[in-house]
């Protein structure tokens, strides 16, 4: 992407795939704002998820608050990196709802990291204690469990970001997302 080219970028993986990684680098582009969705719901929220559900509740409403803000920057010519999750379909029914609002291009950023991968990751993070929310492993589980990885039927430009892997990967044009932890 040059940076003069207006672009929303989506970020679609699991939990402690490196998805928050990938948005700070993303958003160091110029006119370029990163909108987190779990620095937002820190703040607005604290304390109040606990479980799944208190999830869905509180992303719901964040995101009809956020949904005109970021349309309006959209309209204003800037770039926007949404480090919210788009790892269902409905999740991506919402974000690609932006970009036809404010007619302007995307790329959905796919995190291709394996289970377990992801879990050592949650696991030093949670150790660290430095985001906004632990995770247990049964909820690291039941949230894969709704994770439907994109495809190029729903209309996105994805780029596909995978663990280099020598044996596997020989002669692939796949993108190195060795991130650090997230």
């Amino acid at each position: 992407m040059s940076s003069n080219e207006q672009t929303v970028h989506f970020l679609c993986g699991k939990i402690a795939a490196g998805k928050s990684t990938l948005a700070h680098t993303l958003a160091a582009q110029p006119m370029t704002v990163l909108v987190s969705e779990d620095h937002w719901l820190g703040q607005l929220y604290p304390g109040e998820i606990a479980t799944l559900d208190d999830y869905v509740r509180c992303s719901k409403n964040l995101r009809g608050a956020m949904e005109p803000h970021i349309v309006s920057m959209l309209k204003e010519g800037l770039s926007i990196v949404l480090d919210f999750p788009a790892n269902t379909l409905r999740q991506r029914q919402w974000l690609h709802g932006l970009c036809d609002a404010a007619q302007v291009s995307h790329q959905l950023h796919f995190l291709d990291v394996p289970d377990d991968v992801c879990k050592q990751r949650l696991q030093k993070r949670n150790m660290a204690g430095e985001h906004a929310f632990q995770t247990s492993d049964e909820n690291f589980e039941l949230v894969t469990s709704y994770f439907v990885p994109p495809t190029a039927l729903e209309g996105f430009n994805i780029i596909r970001h995978a663990l280099r892997h020598p044996a596997l990967d020989a002669g692939s044009t796949l993108l190195d997302c060795g991130f650090p932890e997230t």
